[in-house]
């Protein structure tokens, strides 16, 4: 049985999902692929313990605060080479950008293989079940496009604003433009 609680936050409202024990999904209101990795529905319980952590997490994010990743219990569901991808952008640095392209080149060095798809990569990060927490916000393009991210580049550009992230160089991309 899957549980969910709401959370609102700076950049809309969250929806948390738990399996009981960790937190397997959070979703920016509107967002792609929102609950996309939950076999079925879920049942609203705001009383979950991992809800609770997860929402104290948040508030000292949003309250310019870094929490560690590591101190949530996260089961994303995916694929494993997705799961990869997912933990790789746990290693991101706070107020800190990478692109799909260095993602998927330490992809491919640690799945020992000689390159990666940067699409594939990109994939991955899109696909990203637990957002915010798991950072796919860091991801940006080779050319410093802020593209890709499934709850939207406002929200995407506040979030790294929030962390104090470098955006001089990093722009939206125009619509239509080749990516």
């Amino acid at each position: 049985m899957y549980y969910s609680t709401t959370y609102p936050s700076p950049v809309g409202l969250l929806t948390l999902a738990s399996d009981g024990d960790s937190l397997v999904g959070l979703w920016i209101e509107g967002q792609k692929y929102h609950g996309g990795t939950l076999p079925g529905a879920t049942t609203e319980k705001d009383n979950v313990p991992v809800f609770d952590m997860a929402k104290g997490w948040l508030d000292r994010y949003f309250a310019g605060e870094q929490p560690g990743i590591a101190q949530l219990p996260l089961a994303p569901m995916g694929s494993d080479f997705r799961k990869r991808v997912w933990d790789m952008l746990c290693k991101i640095p706070y107020g800190e950008v990478t692109t799909y392209g260095e993602i998927a080149n330490r992809v491919a060095a640690a799945m020992n293989k000689e390159s990666m798809s940067s699409r594939a990569v990109g994939g991955a990060v899109g696909h990203n079940p637990v957002s915010i927490i798991i950072p796919c916000h860091r991801v940006v393009g080779a050319n410093g496009s802020l593209t890709g991210y499934a709850g939207g580049l406002a929200v995407k550009t506040k979030l790294l604003a929030l962390e104090g992230a470098p955006l001089s160089g990093l722009f939206a991309p125009r619509h239509g433009a080749a990516r």
